[in-house]
């Protein structure tokens, strides 16, 4: 169960990583990070390229993390801007968070605590590919 402590936590987990972001180019700095099944904490950190398109999200940074510390399955997740305020994963980082996620993933989002296929409904992926297999 997550707790108003546990988000307490991932919170500062996130800002810490925030302060870590590389972007120099949009100022926008992004951090991120999640509780995974096994009860660790991950975090990841957007960092920017001077070719634009080959920057990484903040959420690219924490499934590298997810794999790199273990594995596992995300069951809560928070993200933060620079002044720490919510920020809502885009569409194709909810993609990528369905795709790691334990099944009711919490989100901290701008409008409250949702589940992951609340903000990404209709969703597909890995399990739809063992069920069509």
């Amino acid at each position: 169960m997550v707790t108003e402590e546990s988000w307490q936590l991932l919170r500062e987990a996130a800002t810490e990583a925030m302060q870590k972001a590389y972007a120099p180019y949009s100022q926008f700095r992004v951090g991120v990070s999640a509780y995974v099944d096994d009860g660790r904490i991950i975090t990841g950190c957007n960092v920017e390229n001077a070719s634009y398109g080959v920057g990484l999200c903040a959420e690219c940074g924490l499934i590298s993390a997810l794999f790199s510390s273990g594995g596992g399955k995300l069951v809560a997740f928070d993200c933060v801007d620079g002044h720490g305020n919510t920020l809502m994963p885009c569409g194709r980082c909810r993609q990528l968070l369905y795709e790691h996620s334990a099944p009711g993933m919490l989100l901290n989002t701008v409008s409250g605590i949702h589940t992951i296929d609340e903000v990404l409904p209709d969703a597909f992926g890995p399990r739809d590919l063992e069920e069509r297999a």
